[in-house]
């Protein structure tokens, strides 16, 4: 079998491509022959060291495909099953040992490139939307990065949840895309100050929740998008970690709230993750979120779509394939 390996952790050069021996699934394990497989801005956070991993490792959060054997003890999958998963590590592989606790049966109206583009874009966009701060009709958000993945699944979705959704972009391109996802207001951040565009789209109301993946380099104009009481949700760091973070800043700006939740904490509670997943499949289906493939690369070209990723060259989503 062929994957992705890590042996030290860095550039883009640290991605090396290499035959691997997969052991038999373990106790509790199903093994998934991927046929598509998700493109993160977490891959590189792994791949970066920003996230430590024990070394060697295979990256990849995000698959879809085929369960080819299973486990002991797994008795609620079978071999056959087309199935999905978000996980932290080992997507990037043509076949992967996977926890069944992760693995969610794919409906056959969902496509493997879709299901490899939307479980962990969609399901952040999930808990996002339906249970860190929990959207509603007439809410106004910010979505940073908003024709990237994540990105046009938050405005898709809030726009369905009735909310007016703002989105930062960096370009005339990616407003087009953020409109077209359900951006009824686009702002070009490295144009325009963001914080003061939004005071003006909303006449001086600002944001019920501000969603950010950027991080460093956007927080502190995030909190100024607040109003009263609002919900700062960071949860990513594509610019560079929140470091020594002032929380007198939160009374000082509105009696604020600050948090940063990650996708993992969600998706431990099994019973949790399967309510996440209908219901990211049920706005898939209907057609209410649709997740737009824009780039399809080999799995061997990894670094190449890193690349690309890093230097906010895509929109929407980029599946590898194996």
């Amino acid at each position: 079998m062929r994957a992705i390996r890590v042996h030290e952790t860095g550039g883009p050069e640290a991605l090396r491509f290499e035959d691997v021996q997969l052991p038999p699934p373990g106790p509790g394990e199903a093994r998934v022959r991927h046929r598509a497989i998700g493109l993160n801005f977490m891959d590189v956070y792994y791949r970066t060291g920003l996230y430590p991993a024990p070394k060697p490792f295979t990256p990849g959060g995000e698959g879809a495909g085929e369960i080819v054997a299973l486990g002991r003890g797994v008795t609620e999958f079978k071999i056959g099953d087309r199935v999905a998963y978000a996980a932290r590590l080992g997507a990037y592989a043509e076949e992967s040992n996977i926890d069944v606790k992760l693995i969610v049966k794919l409906p056959k109206a969902i496509s493997f490139e879709t299901a490899a583009a939307a479980m962990l874009k969609g399901m952040t966009a999930q808990y996002l939307l339906r249970q860190t701060y929990r959207v509603k009709k007439g809410d106004v958000i910010l979505v940073h990065a908003a024709a990237g993945g994540v990105g046009q699944i938050l405005c898709q979705w809030g726009r369905t949840l009735g909310a007016t959704v703002i989105g930062t972009v960096g370009s005339r391109d990616k407003a087009a895309i953020a409109k077209k996802a359900g951006a009824a207001h686009t702002i070009l951040y490295r144009e325009e100050d963001f914080a003061a565009r939004v005071a003006t789209i909303t006449n001086g109301a600002k944001c019920h929740a501000v969603y950010d993946g950027i991080g460093k380099a956007t927080y502190l104009g995030s909190l100024d998008c607040l109003r009263p009481f609002g919900m700062f949700v960071c949860y990513g760091s594509s610019s560079g970690p929140i470091e020594n973070f002032n929380f007198a800043l939160l009374a000082q700006k509105g009696s604020l709230f600050a948090t940063r939740p990650t996708l993992f904490t969600f998706l431990a509670d099994r019973g949790r993750l399967e309510r996440m997943a209908r219901d990211l499949f049920s706005v898939l289906r209907s057609g209410a979120v649709k997740v737009k493939v824009n780039a399809r690369m080999p799995l061997a070209e990894a670094a190449r779509a890193q690349v690309a990723l890093e230097a906010r060259e895509t929109t929407g989503s980029t599946v590898l394939l194996p």
